[in-house]
């Protein structure tokens, strides 16, 4: 998984905003070119963890509370919006992405690393019992629900890859 998310931010640059940066286990591995990554965590306790994380990174890292349809970031800020393992768990992903348009500066980029609900019936199962147990359900959201993710579309219907 480390070596898709060197992937996933090889070759950003300039100002970042990470949406649901978790515990940040992201900060390691953005490039040395980006000035400064501004990670919006909503879950307190996640967002604690990114805080210890951004003292370790290797570049600047603001963690601050906020959601990805309203992030904390001006009109046309930002040079990359990052997604990383979090549309699934989103409840309106079509405002999400429509936010991200919004920060991002003409030119910019978004980019997303994402999983869905899995095509085997016993690992969708295994998935569905996750769904019933973990976070993503307490919040009101089953992350491995299915959804089309599409840049651009419109209300997507279930989580892509």
């Amino acid at each position: 998984m480390a070596e898709r998310r060197r992937e996933l931010l090889a070759g950003l640059s300039g100002e970042v905003v990470e949406v649901g940066a978790g515990h940040g286990v992201n900060f390691a591995h953005y490039p040395a070119e980006v000035a400064r990554v501004v990670a919006v965590e909503p879950e307190p306790r996640l967002r604690e963890q990114a805080e210890a994380a951004a003292a370790d990174a290797a570049v600047a890292v603001e963690v601050v509370s906020g959601v990805a349809d309203r992030l904390p970031v001006a009109d046309h800020g930002v040079d990359a919006v990052v997604f990383c393992l979090v549309l699934c768990s989103l409840p309106n992903v079509a405002a999400a992405l429509a936010e991200a348009r919004r920060v991002l500066k003409p030119g910019g980029q978004i980019r997303f690393l994402e999983h869905g609900r899995a095509d085997t019936r016993g690992l969708a199962r295994a998935q569905a019992v996750l769904d019933a147990t973990g976070g993503a359900a307490r919040a009101g959201s089953p992350a491995h629900r299915r959804r089309r993710v599409e840049a651009g579309a419109g209300e997507p219907e279930g989580c892509g890859v």
